[in-house]
């Protein structure tokens, strides 16, 4: 065991009463996870970062906060050491809502979406009541700067790197104009309150009901992007049907009786579902090529899938799908 865990147990009078300690699947950060069973009592998750932390200014501990305020089920923080780098959190389990969908009836799995797409739209909606300087997210957002990176991080990592693509000074600029029509679109859109990486992933079931972790890059943004992240999913499929009624259930929500433009709304979907595997597929060649990493590559087929239905589906992305074609 991580010395730093041991003198963590230590100072948390923990040392006797825990049996185990185990370590955990990470995550795609440089964190360390552990759990840790405790005699007589719920077992305990120990998030075990690179060096000292400071408690009191992390972005996750203050989002936290705000979660809980809106409120949104997240795991409890059970107590820190900053000078260690460690967390102790409330143990979720193993079930992740992409785990759990292999063995869920029809019914368990449309009401397990349902709830997380009322969690979107009640983030958004407390969001905005919520809103201080006090909060990290509140602070920041998917600008123009933020989005333009992600998509050329997509240039970069995935089409350079993982396809090995050799690009044009002319194919780059081409490229470029493109990724400026779909970011200021994007940027210029209400900003709300988003989790950032919505997705399967980041959802446990525990006691069952949908939890919600690894929520410390929240920002600001277009009210689709948590929603397209959830079901444009590199690790899940969604059937056609599903997500136009799960859409419907959204708006529903959002409309609170008032009208709603539904195919305004879907153009709007699609496109940040655009941006947005773009960006996740720069991560799994990132994942693949930078960290040599390959359990990501069996995501990739998908989340190809949905871009190439995005591009061939709208007009206005002809150009887009010429400049990708060789390597789609």
């Amino acid at each position: 065991m991580d010395p730093r865990l041991e003198q963590y147990l230590a100072q948390h009078q923990l040392t006797n009463r825990v049996t185990t300690v185990v370590p955990l699947t990470g995550d795609a950060s440089d964190r360390r996870y552990f759990r840790a069973l405790v005699k007589g009592d719920k077992p305990i998750v120990l998030a075990l970062h690179q060096g000292p932390i400071e408690f009191a200014k992390m972005p996750f501990v203050a989002i936290a906060g705000l979660l809980e305020q809106i409120p949104v089920p997240v795991p409890a923080i059970l107590h820190h050491s900053d000078e260690l780098g460690v967390l102790g959190l409330e143990d979720l389990g193993d079930v992740t809502l992409q785990a759990h969908l292999g063995a869920a009836t029809p019914a368990e799995h449309a009401a397990l979406y349902r709830q997380a797409v009322s969690f979107i739209a009640r983030m958004q909606q407390r969001g905005e009541a919520l809103r201080s300087a006090a909060y990290p997210p509140y602070q920041i957002a998917f600008d123009v700067e933020k989005l333009t990176w992600e998509l050329e991080f997509f240039v970069k990592h995935y089409l350079v790197a993982y396809k090995g693509a050799t690009l044009s000074d002319a194919q780059r600029e081409a490229l470029r104009a493109e990724w400026s029509v779909i970011v200021g679109e994007l940027a210029g859109e209400p900003r709300v309150l988003c989790h950032r990486d919505y997705h399967s992933r980041n959802l446990m079931l525990h006691d069952g009901s949908l939890y919600i972790i690894d929520f410390q890059d929240a920002r600001m943004g277009p009210d689709t992007y948590d929603l397209a992240s959830l079901l444009r999913d590199s690790y899940v499929d969604l059937t056609g049907a599903q997500v136009d009624e799960l859409i419907a259930f959204f708006l529903a929500l959002k409309g609170e009786g008032r009208p709603v433009d539904e195919a305004g709304f879907r153009r709007r979907f699609d496109l940040m579902a655009l941006q947005r595997n773009l960006k996740a597929l720069g991560t799994f060649g990132y994942m693949t090529t930078g960290r040599g990493n390959t359990v990501y590559i069996q995501y990739i087929p998908r989340t190809l899938s949905y871009v190439k239905a995005n591009l061939a589906k709208y007009p206005r992305f002809d150009r887009l799908r010429n400049l990708l074609d060789e390597w789609l």
